[in-house]
């Protein structure tokens, strides 16, 4: 689902041969099997388990009967989304397609400035959907802003 998209990469770690190289961690199986960590630069070498959302066990949630789940997980972590911004807006959903509609007109500076206000928001208390629809609208402004920085930089190549 996700191996065409450059801002996810996934991983095997063997936990118990000490983990990644300085990080402190969980015992390894701790909270369920599979054990799921994410890595990024708010994390670092410590990472972060992944919270539950359901009471299914972490097979089920994670696995064929909650697919869901483990695409949300992906997306708001890895701040991405399936969504293209390209016609004709594969994964968005209507909403996602009229937002991309909008912003698309936007200069580099209006969709940085947009970036950082959401962006500002990461811990703010808000309901599940204000959330997501919070994580959709990044994903499309940071699709939005490597795509214009990759326009820029194949101008400059020529």
């Amino acid at each position: 689902m996700f191996g065409d998209n450059d801002d996810v990469a996934f991983g095997d770690v063997l936990l118990s041969g000490g983990g990644p190289r300085g990080a402190p961690h969980a015992s390894p199986g701790a909270g369920g099997w599979p054990t799921i960590r994410y890595y990024n630069a708010e994390t670092g070498v410590a990472g972060h388990n992944y919270d539950k959302q359901t009471d299914m066990a972490m097979c089920d949630e994670l696995g064929p009967k909650g697919d869901v789940y483990m695409r949300q997980y992906v997306e708001t972590i890895g701040k991405t989304s399936l969504c293209s911004i390209n016609e004709p807006y594969t994964g968005c959903s209507d909403k996602e397609k009229a937002y991309i509609a909008k912003v698309s007109e936007w200069d580099a500076d209006k969709v940085a400035a947009q970036i950082t206000r959401l962006d500002g928001m990461a811990g703010d208390k808000m309901t599940p959907d204000l959330a997501k629809w919070k994580d959709q609208r990044l994903a499309v402004l940071n699709s939005l802003s490597k795509a214009a920085a990759a326009e820029a930089a194949s101008k400059d190549e020529l």
